[in-house]
């Protein structure tokens, strides 16, 4: 096999050489980073028993490092957005998966509960910023009108991660120990590091962007208001998965056995989800996050009344995440057009606020159920998180179709 190098002149991104030598390659390199990434972030929650054991903690206490991950995408996007902007992205994938490769390490090597809550925050700061610039690497190779195809293939790594990464790390870290499963992700990132340098051509910097710059981005409403359609109407999805297990069992009265089935099918739709999202958002990124927002909060409802009935529950939990994929995708490519010259920000803040949705939907799911509502509760209250969504992804409609009104006017 013959060795694709990216030449030591860079070509223009987007170039017919750069598609032709390296799209399908480098577009599955940088899936293959996300699906580390998604295997790191989830893989976690499968083993919270395993590792508070490990530690000498409660499961609860467990718990933190779940949250320390989150809080480390939340700050680490804004962070890398203004000391990364200048760099050529090319390097600064390397430097960030190398990154994510170490502190999987540290954590598996982490002798207690307060050094592995430090290292799971610590890998927690590259993922919005491999996420954002992988995207807009990806943008730059894909040829005319399959931007959005080319950003969810990139997408795709983190839902394929949900049906294969996070049982394989499961069953890996329950055989042979927990820090196996954090040492295996490591792996990853690392074949992910050499990958980018084989098939990623190179993609050099702005010469004019700056931390400054890429800053600015938050002065602008449609940027606020896509992260907090993201950051609410995202949320409704987390407010059933956090609480799947129980409404599985006590709710559909299944046995236990059956709550594998329905994470299957959570994830199935995630992949297929993402895979559709990119098509939709070639035709229209903004009536794509229209239609899913809209169309999440009527699954979430129809999940809602259908769970008392047992497995006619899958149809609904499988639209549940084909939907919430939709969404996921467009808002990534809706910060990246509204941003303006702050583009490493818009992309790399997704994440961030996709992190802020599952702790608000989990959040809220356990104050109704906590309130006596019971479990089912939560599918209504993602319900309502997800026509909020709808209605600032309709108040940003507005806002950019009386914008290109008063544009026209002049």
């Amino acid at each position: 096999m013959t060795r694709t190098i990216a030449p030591e002149t860079s070509p223009t991104p987007g170039s017919t050489e750069v598609r032709a030598r390296h799209l399908g390659l480098a577009l599955l390199t940088l899936a293959i980073g996300g699906f580390a990434i998604g295997t790191t972030e989830f893989v976690t929650m499968g083993l919270l028993p395993d590792i508070a054991a490990g530690v000498g903690v409660s499961i609860p206490q467990a718990g933190h490092v779940i949250s320390a991950y989150a809080l480390g995408v939340v700050v680490g996007a804004p962070l890398l957005a203004y000391f990364g902007a200048g760099l050529p992205r090319r390097s600064l994938l390397v430097g960030l998966m190398a990154v994510y490769a170490l502190f999987n390490l540290v954590s598996a090597l982490a002798p207690g509960f307060a050094s592995l809550t430090v290292a799971r925050f610590v890998d927690g700061l590259p993922h919005g910023g491999y996420f954002g610039v992988a995207s807009l690497v990806a943008a730059e190779l894909a040829p005319v009108g399959r931007k959005g195809r080319a950003v969810a293939s990139v997408m795709l790594g983190l839902s394929v991660a949900n049906v294969v990464g996070v049982p394989a790390a499961t069953w890996l870290g329950q055989s042979l120990g927990w820090r196996w499963a954090y040492v295996s992700t490591a792996f990853l990132a690392l074949v992910t590091v050499a990958l980018v340098l084989w098939f990623v051509p190179r993609c050099p910097a702005d010469p004019d962007s700056s931390g400054r710059r890429e800053l600015s981005g938050f002065r602008s409403p449609q940027v606020w208001l896509t992260l907090l359609a993201g950051a609410i109407g995202f949320g409704g999805m987390f407010a059933v998965m956090s609480y799947v297990a129980p409404l599985v069992t006590d709710v559909a009265g299944l046995s236990h056995r059956a709550v594998p089935v329905f994470l299957l099918v959570f994830g199935l739709g995630m992949v297929f989800g993402t895979w559709t999202a990119g098509r939709l958002a070639d035709w229209s990124v903004l009536r794509s996050l229209l239609a899913s927002a809209l169309g999440l909060a009527l699954a979430l409802l129809a999940f809602g009344l259908v769970i008392p009935y047992g497995w006619v529950a899958i149809g609904p939990a499988f639209a549940v995440t084909t939907i919430g994929s939709v969404l996921v995708v467009n808002l990534q490519l809706r910060l990246m057009d509204v941003a303006g010259h702050a583009q490493t920000l818009g992309a790399a803040m997704n994440h961030a606020s996709l992190n802020v949705a599952n702790a608000l939907g989990a959040w809220l799911g356990g104050v109704v159920i906590a309130a006596g509502f019971g479990y089912v509760s939560t599918a209504y209250v993602g319900a309502v998180l997800s026509v909020a969504g709808f209605s600032v992804v309709l108040l940003s409609a507005m806002l950019a179709l009386r914008a290109r009104r008063a544009q026209w006017s002049r």
